[in-house]
């Protein structure tokens, strides 16, 4: 199991061109590789800060029992009775808080552990899928969809 390392200087044209070759066994060579091509990431998350999707206007729903127990984006079980939520315009585990549209005094505080809605139920205004605990305290879940700003609470990150 010997790693070797040759250094061959050819003339193309005018110009000489250099390379290195490295000779060994596969087993050798192929874990440095794939060390240098994962960036040496152990988690695949990026420690930089991810920026914060401003204050946004939307279309909310709800998501409960049927999915009780289903894995989330952020790799633990959906529990319809946690303060969670789904949306693709913030960051797993932003904290946001959700007010329903013209009545400042209803709010709740989610933490984003999924993503949702629908693309094209997006496309229609839909911004945020409250868990069904969260939505309860907005509004009747029989409405089904309410309409709310989401704002993303400073330094709200789990």
């Amino acid at each position: 199991m010997k790693l070797s390392v040759r250094r061959q200087t050819v003339l193309r044209g005018k110009r000489a061109q250099t390379t290195i070759m490295f000779r060994g066994t596969a087993a050798t060579i192929l874990p440095i590789l794939l060390l240098l091509a994962t960036g040496f990431s152990t988690n695949g998350q990026s420690s930089a800060p991810q920026p914060k999707a401003p204050a946004a206007k939307g279309i909310a729903s709800w998501y409960g029992e049927a999915h009780r127990g289903k894995l989330m984006a952020n790799g633990k079980k959906f529990n319809p009775d946690k303060f969670t939520a789904a949306s693709w315009f913030y960051p797993l585990g932003t904290k946001v808080r959700v007010t329903l549209q013209g009545r400042p005094q209803k709010s709740v505080l989610v933490t984003i552990t999924d993503r949702g809605p629908a693309r094209r139920l997006v496309r229609e205004g839909r911004i945020i899928d409250l868990g069904h605990a969260p939505f309860k305290k907005l509004a009747h879940p029989d409405l089904g969809l309410v309409s709310v700003v989401v704002t993303p609470v400073r330094g709200g990150r789990t």
